[in-house]
């Protein structure tokens, strides 16, 4: 994954940020800014909105009241690794296709890879370590070797601005500690990474930022401020208390 001369370093302003459900909020009223070139770990209770925010970014959830910008960049140059839970793994594709996926920008959604891409999609594959697997379908991978296919298709992107929503959930040690280098080395590249996660031992360890969620807005900083265990007893008992028959929000941002 190779950036221009003059990258961009994109950011993410939220203003009052209100993401709904038919109307229903998910994400309510939340108001940061996910600083260029920042890495930060979006955590929380289950069912806190974590995931449903990586969608607003992407733009397949609009807000339902405030603002959601994108400095620097537009929604066709974000990379986004969804849960592998939402994936059809019997989607007849194999490891090499899968990754050419990342390079449809550069050749058109019905193109053909070819000579470069072609080169950069191995390469790619060797990289996140699944050499010798190009022709294997996806369904006969592990948990682990998927996720890797899938961190070569964002290689492959090469975009500034990357989301990943459970990036290690049901994989190997090993494989976590591999792409946990590949995230390294996308934040020295001073590209911006926001990354869905619950083990917060990880985050503390790894994510120099974090925002913690439970619906509406808890925390949002340096790790080490946000998990203090005032805030996430706070986020537990928020999403304890939350009414899913509430009525629907009305409040708009001004």
């Amino acid at each position: 994954m190779t950036g221009s001369s003059s990258p961009v370093r994109p950011g993410v302003r939220l203003h009052s940020l209100t993401l709904a459900y038919r109307r229903h909020p998910a994400v309510h009223h939340l108001s940061g800014h996910f600083a260029p070139g920042s890495l930060t770990a979006v955590v929380g209770p289950n069912g806190a909105g974590k995931s449903t925010l990586l969608k607003g970014i992407m733009g397949t959830l609009r807000p339902d009241s405030g603002q959601l910008v994108l400095e620097g960049i537009d929604r066709r140059d974000i990379a986004y690794l969804p849960q592998i839970a939402e994936l059809d793994r019997s989607f007849p594709i194999d490891v090499l296709d899968l990754v050419a996926l990342g390079a449809w920008r550069k050749v058109g959604a019905f193109g053909r890879l070819a000579g470069r891409h072609r080169d950069r999609a191995h390469d790619a594959i060797a990289a996140v370590g699944l050499e010798g697997f190009e022709r294997r379908p996806i369904a006969t991978l592990s948990g682990g070797q998927l996720q890797r296919a899938l961190f070569a298709r964002m290689l492959l992107q090469d975009a500034r601005l990357l989301l990943l929503d459970e990036p290690f959930t049901a994989i190997d040690a090993r494989t976590t500690r591999d792409l946990l280098a590949l995230i390294h080395r996308w934040h020295d590249e001073e590209r911006t990474i926001i990354a869905v996660l619950h083990d917060l031992e990880l985050v503390r360890e790894h994510f120099p930022d974090a925002l913690l969620i439970a619906r509406e807005q808890v925390a949002w900083g340096p790790t080490a401020e946000v998990l203090k265990p005032e805030n996430l007893l706070a986020a537990r008992r928020m999403s304890e208390a939350w009414d899913e028959t509430a009525a629907p929000c009305h409040e708009h941002a001004a």
